[in-house]
């Protein structure tokens, strides 16, 4: 018995190297959602991960060190919030 294959259709699937319960700790969605900002998920909205192990959205840390009353603190801990330098 001989096949040919007629048409072919590709289905991909991607997710963050993350736990799954994890969610952004400001906008409190999946880090595998969108934040409020992007309209797909990994819509140049990369992960952005604390010297003391918060995770957030890029545009929703972005958001809060912006505003004054944020002062440059992580919002889950109130430590100075700094860039994890990746590995």
């Amino acid at each position: 018995m001989k096949v040919t294959i007629k048409e072919w259709n590709a289905v991909a699937s991607w997710r963050w190297d993350m736990p799954e319960d994890d969610v952004c700790g400001i906008c409190r969605v999946q880090f595998d959602g969108t934040c409020p900002t992007c309209k797909y998920p990994g819509d140049d909205c990369a992960l952005l991960n604390g010297q003391c192990g918060h995770s957030f959205h890029m545009h929703c840390l972005l958001t809060w060190i912006q505003q004054d009353a944020s002062k440059g603190l992580c919002p889950m801990c109130r430590q100075k919030f700094e860039w994890k330098k990746s590995e």
